[in-house]
């Protein structure tokens, strides 16, 4: 049992920085967790990454061993620091489209980064004012300070706001947002000049 218990521990110290990474790569991004599994592959494929990057690292840097009861004394720092690293900037790259706007200037792919048709059009109209169209005809004017990830749940924050009727806009006084329920959002129109590239 003993040698099981130490090949369960080194085999969950050399995952560790794929976990790290996959974890701030899904609390980073709008993308939705994925299954376990695929959880688990993508782990894998930072692991891979992040311990091919710490065996180029010269012998002579220094690191703190730390003893876990695995074979040899575990090193985290470097891996870990890595891992870290490696996310950000895998983070960067999905959240501003870097990867996927290179691959359609390109003309290799039509795809984008994003986790939906949602995202992507509120992400490429981010400095754009925005009229949410509500059920009963009603219509708001505003800056979209925070809006839901999912087109299903959450909710927009609006400032700036103004209710837009037939008689002119009416500016909502003293408030400094509104919160609008997803749900009760039929339409969103971008106004003004946002980074659309549609």
């Amino acid at each position: 049992m003993p040698w099981a218990s130490s090949e369960v521990i080194n085999v969950l110290a050399f995952l560790l920085p794929g976990f790290v990474a996959a974890a701030i790569y899904y609390s980073l991004t709008s993308h939705p967790k994925p299954s376990a599994f695929e959880r688990l592959i993508q782990a894998l494929i930072f692991t891979a990454v992040t311990q091919a990057a710490v065996a180029l690292l010269p012998a002579s840097l220094p690191s703190p061993e730390i003893d876990i009861g695995a074979d040899a004394p575990w090193d985290p720092v470097w891996p870990v620091a890595i891992a870290v690293i490696l996310a950000f900037i895998v983070v960067v790259v999905v959240n501003y489209d870097l990867a996927h706007g290179l691959l359609r200037w390109l003309r290799i792919t039509r795809e984008n980064a994003y986790s939906s048709e949602w995202d992507s059009s509120l992400a490429r109209n981010d400095g754009s004012f925005v009229v949410l169209h509500l059920a009963g005809e009603r219509r708001l004017y505003g800056w979209p300070d925070e809006w839901p990830n999912d087109p299903e749940r959450g909710h927009f924050r609006i400032t700036q706001a103004e209710w837009l009727a037939d008689d002119g806009p009416r500016p909502l006084e003293n408030v400094s947002g509104v919160l609008i329920p997803v749900g009760e959002v039929e339409m969103v129109e971008f106004v003004g000049t946002g980074d659309s590239e549609e």
